[in-house]
């Protein structure tokens, strides 16, 4: 039986890497001028991702010997940037690990159903300059569902199990926050009975995420009464409702173990 054998991926050969080695810095150069005012400031964060990618998988930047002890055979391993998104091979060595991490420790054995919320273009500007507000977005959609489904199980200790990621990227490139939602379909008992939830309602769940929203960010000062009151006339637009402050709801049969 033929044995597989390690061959090193070699990033510095393709055409993204190359890309990325010989356009960031002019990037980088003129990014206040062309993109500033339309993706929010260069954060030192992204030099960080890039010069670290850039290292990633060349043995000239370290590496480790990884040697079979009862052969004898070794090979040298370079190490990795162990970025999400922008770097290929470490994002999809995270996604595998993470999503098995999840489906053995955290996820339980029940339905789930997957909730996707996004807002409208005129709010996306005020999460694009301070980041950590995309943490307040999530937790308005946690608060959203779990008002939801606590009130249609009708028993106020029962609560929903879920999972949420922020995506920022989307919309022909432009940027858009929005959340991604792994949600168990109905409630948790506190003996760990779990109570499926009826056909939501998802005008409802919709005009929940949209106040704690409006809240959210008339409390930080983002918006005024009046722009609030200015979107509220917008019955037939894309400001409120699908597909703008919209949950999109989808249903996951299958048991996660």
């Amino acid at each position: 039986m033929s044995q597989a054998v390690y061959r090193a991926r070699e990033p510095q050969n393709s055409y993204y890497y190359q890309c990325v080695q010989d356009h960031f810095e002019t990037f980088e150069q003129v990014y206040e001028e062309r993109f500033e005012r339309r993706y929010g400031f260069f954060r030192p964060y992204v030099r960080q991702v890039i010069y670290r990618y850039l290292d990633c998988g060349d043995l000239h930047n370290g590496f480790a010997r990884v040697r079979c002890g009862d052969c004898g055979h070794e090979y040298l391993l370079a190490f990795s940037c162990k970025r999400r998104h922008f770097c290929p091979s470490c994002h999809q060595k995270r996604v595998v690990e993470f999503g098995e991490w999840l489906c053995g420790n955290v996820v339980k054995a029940v339905p789930h159903r997957h909730i996707v919320f996004s807002i409208p273009k005129i709010l996306r500007r005020c999460f694009l300059y301070d980041r950590k507000r995309l943490t307040d977005l999530s937790r308005c959609g946690w608060e959203s569902l779990k008002t939801y489904f606590t009130s249609c199980s009708r028993h106020s200790d029962a609560v929903p199990g879920a999972v949420i990621a922020i995506q920022t990227f989307g919309d022909l490139l432009g940027y858009n926050p929005h959340l991604h939602v792994l949600i168990t379909d109905g409630c948790f008992h506190p003996s760990g009975m779990l109570t499926v939830a009826q056909a939501i309602d998802t005008y409802a769940v919709e005009q929940l995420f949209r106040h704690k929203v409006l809240k959210l960010l008339l409390s930080q000062g983002r918006i005024t009464e009046a722009t609030v009151a200015l979107m509220a006339k917008w019955r037939h637009s894309k400001a409120w409702g699908r597909p703008c402050f919209h949950a999109l709801i989808s249903l996951h049969m299958a048991a996660y173990k």
